[in-house]
């Protein structure tokens, strides 16, 4: 049986607006390097594919749409891909993905900072392009606005995916021209010739000349090319719109079903959205399920602990993923027959840190083992080679 994908979304104290709160967890901590190097370390103890980091613009809200003044929840976060490019040297195999901001971020800074990610983990970068559709966000930094969501709105996915539409087609094209700078040098363009004198060859620097309905870029980057040509390039997507984005120019993305037959459904129309972008059949699109979990060895704990975190957290928890609690094995049952559906992994979300964590690491991976369907070992050191994606050829090659 082909090995099972599996990766963890690290996000403060964990998905439950109350972790921070667990008897287990580690507030004073949060804002430190040591924390999220021992998180880490940990997801790369358990051979995990990749970790991802989660990136607000603004301070983190209970509404989709709306700031709000709670005290009683985790406020603020680390800037994402300098986290990553932190625990990059204390690791050496894993994948670290942060998310970035695509609204109010200039491509060429993105471009510029997962290459640097990708020299400082050899390989191991990727990338989750992330819009801001809410209004209190583009006022953080005064130079546009975006339009103002509604609770009305939040309800329906429609509505909200023709209204945000100018932002998508936006986000598409930092994607872009985000890849065609990773391109734009080309892998033997440093000649760095002590005895010629010769640090650079001209004809390896091609500028890009983008021109789009947003934005334009002459380029090229600053930054030689990564070693993996293109680091890997991850979508959350939850609706058309957001699907054709993955479509155009990911290379996984990541879908929340609640069911397996709802798992059917979506990659149908993930399948949808390939044909409707032109997508070329030789390209991999890699396709995994998010999963918030709760984990305990003993049958009912995980649930218990959830409830717990509810009553502190004075609501249910809610989420655009599924929550699951239980035990290993049953969350094994569980991906196992998911897959079945068409999935290349599952990218599970840890409700509590580091409980949630370890559960996955310590008690799920040695469970899928057992079965079969999980790595002993690391194979290949990048994390392209690692999902079986090819080094692509730099586009600009040839014109030299």
């Amino acid at each position: 049986m082909t090995p099972l994908h599996l990766a963890v979304a690290l996000d403060g104290a964990g998905w439950h607006p109350a972790a921070w709160r667990a008897t287990d967890a580690r507030p004073a901590e949060l804002f430190t390097a040591r924390y999220w190097a021992d998180l880490v370390t940990e997801a790369e103890r358990g051979l995990l594919d990749f970790v991802t980091f989660e990136d607000p613009l603004g301070l983190q809200t209970a509404s989709f749409h709306l700031p709000d003044d709670r005290t009683d929840q985790v406020r603020g976060a680390l800037d994402a891909v300098l986290l990553a490019a932190r625990v990059a040297p204390l690791t050496s195999y894993i994948g670290l993905v942060p998310t970035t901001n695509v609204t109010h971020t200039e491509p060429f800074h993105l471009s510029t900072g997962i290459a640097a990610l990708d020299h400082a983990s050899r390989g191991r970068a990727g990338w989750r392009p992330q819009l801001s559709s809410r209004a209190a966000d583009a006022a953080l930094f005064g130079r546009r606005t975006t339009p103002a969501v509604t609770a009305e709105d939040v309800l329906d996915e429609r509505l909200i995916s023709q209204r945000l539409r100018p932002l998508f087609d936006e986000a598409t094209e930092v994607v872009e021209i985000v890849r065609r700078l990773w391109d734009s040098r080309e892998d033997d363009a440093e000649i760095r010739d002590v005895a010629t004198g010769r640090s650079i060859g001209d004809a390896g620097v091609h500028p890009i000349d983008f021109e789009g309905q947003h934005l334009s870029v002459r380029g090229p980057s600053i930054t030689p090319r990564p070693p993996q040509g293109q680091p890997l390039v991850a979508v959350l997507a939850h609706a058309r719109t957001p699907y054709e984005l993955a479509a155009r120019g990911a290379d996984v993305v990541f879908i929340t079903p609640h069911s397996r037959a709802d798992t059917t459904h979506r990659l149908g129309e993930v399948a949808e959205a390939r044909h409707a972008v032109r997508r070329p059949v030789d390209e991999p699109l890699l396709a995994f399920a998010d999963l918030l979990v709760f984990l305990d060895d003993e049958p009912g704990r995980a649930a218990r602990r959830k409830q717990h975190l509810d009553e502190l957290g004075g609501a249910l928890l809610a989420s655009d993923a599924e929550i699951f609690t239980g035990t290993p094995g049953e969350l094994a049952d569980l991906l196992l027959d998911r897959r079945e559906a068409g999935l290349d992994g599952f990218r599970l979300r840890p409700g509590a840190l580091p409980h949630d964590l370890t559960g996955i690491t310590r008690g799920l991976v040695p469970e899928l083992r057992r079965r079969g369907v999980f790595r002993t070992s690391y194979g290949a050191r990048t994390l392209r080679g690692r999902l079986g994606l090819p080094r692509p050829a730099g586009r600009y090659a040839s014109t030299s």
